[in-house]
């Protein structure tokens, strides 16, 4: 019999839900896993100033339907305010440090709020160290190419920080700020040109590059691979 999980990520903005529903759904939904995205709800706000609160209503909501599904999160570290566990990072934590923190503190907050909706088994936090964009280096020569620049150039900032998910969140140096710096009109097209390289690497090698979201994904094939 083949077993089937469905999940449910809250995300940022528009290009993680497109991210989600182009490129990661399909290939995890081989494995019988079923992710769909939704954005945060509340008009008026975009991606960028994620807060807490934001977030809240649409996990209770979700939480509250079917049983059977799981609840995720796909948030920029770099972007959260107010957030569960952000003031326990401790300076110069290493990128496991700060995912380790902030979806431990995240999920003992959900589960704490939403008592009887079974949070502690059906949620699943995770934070993006730093940013969607870091996903984006992890391969060098696709991603080079794509902006028209010398490999050398990508292969050097990743070397330095020793992965994608090392690229560091100083206002200056993120990988958001080094793809705009990059681009020819001075703003990286995160929608478009950002999707369209995270397809060209495709998710095995943003996996093997990205241990952080490796992870995540694992616990859903763990849950997967354990249905009834």
């Amino acid at each position: 019999m083949n077993n089937y999980i469905e999940v449910i990520a809250i995300v940022e903005g528009k290009t993680e839900q497109i991210f989600i529903e182009r490129i990661l759904a399909p290939y995890i939904g081989h494995k019988n896993i079923g992710m769909r995205a939704t954005q945060i709800s509340k008009p008026g706000q975009k991606g960028g100033d994620v807060r807490f609160s934001r977030v809240r209503r649409d996990l209770e909501n979700h939480l509250k339907q079917r049983a059977d599904t799981y609840v995720t999160t796909f948030i920029d570290y770099y972007g959260i305010k107010e957030w569960p566990g952000l003031d326990l990072v401790p300076p110069n934590a290493s990128p496991a440090q700060i995912a380790g923190t902030i979806n431990g503190a995240t999920r003992t907050q959900v589960v704490s709020l939403f008592p009887g909706r079974q949070a502690e088994r059906r949620f699943i936090p995770f934070v993006a160290v730093h940013e969607f964009e870091a996903l984006l280096f992890s391969d060098a020569g696709i991603l080079a190419g794509q902006l028209g620049i010398d490999e050398s150039k990508v292969a050097t900032v990743v070397s330095a920080c020793g992965s994608p998910e090392k690229i560091n969140n100083n206002p200056m140096t993120a990988p958001s700020k080094r793809l705009d710096a990059w681009s020819a009109n001075g703003k990286f097209l995160k929608t478009t040109m950002g999707i369209t390289i995270a397809k060209e690497i495709g998710i095995d090698k943003i996996r093997n590059a990205c241990p952080l979201f490796d992870a995540w994904l694992t616990v859903f094939e763990a849950l997967q691979s354990g249905c009834q």
